[in-house]
């Protein structure tokens, strides 16, 4: 479900459970197209047969690819009408708890931590946990900075 504010009301939104995103699914293509763009492809995420006998028991997703998929996330929880642009300003505290399998499906729940007045609009600090369906601990734990400007 997608909360949908104006710029003037988003202060009102401190303290919001935004709920959860939809579930998606993180194929091999996804990964090894994340291994190409980072130059990362260490054979934990790119080697599908060596992965089966490594520690996971399967290749697994990038930490920082499950991390960037944070951003369509936030973008099915809130949506912020009014504005000129909005930017990705930064991240706090970020924790990989439990390695993404590839084939597994991933979801992120999000909750509004505070809303703070910057110069031209206005900045949401949001706590979020991506978690694998069917997992026990949270894939990634992050709290995300967004800012909003009129």
């Amino acid at each position: 479900m997608t909360t949908t504010v104006s710029l003037k009301d988003l202060p009102g939104l401190a303290g919001t459970d935004l709920g959860f995103s939809a579930y998606r699914e993180i194929t091999q293509d996804q990964v090894n197209l994340f291994a190409d763009a980072t130059d990362d492809h260490q054979w934990i995420h790119t080697d599908p047969e060596r992965a089966k006998d490594g520690p996971f028991g399967a290749p697994i997703a990038h930490g920082y690819l499950s991390l960037s998929l944070m951003i369509p996330m936030s973008e099915e929880l809130l949506q912020v009408d009014g504005v000129r642009t909005k930017v990705n300003y930064g991240l706090d505290k970020v924790r990989f708890p439990s390695p993404v399998r590839v084939g597994s499906r991933v979801r992120m729940g999000s909750t509004v931590r505070d809303v703070a007045e910057v110069p031209g609009g206005f900045q949401i600090t949001l706590d979020n946990v991506v978690e694998v369906e069917g997992g026990g601990k949270p894939a990634v734990a992050a709290t995300t900075l967004f800012r909003f400007y009129e």
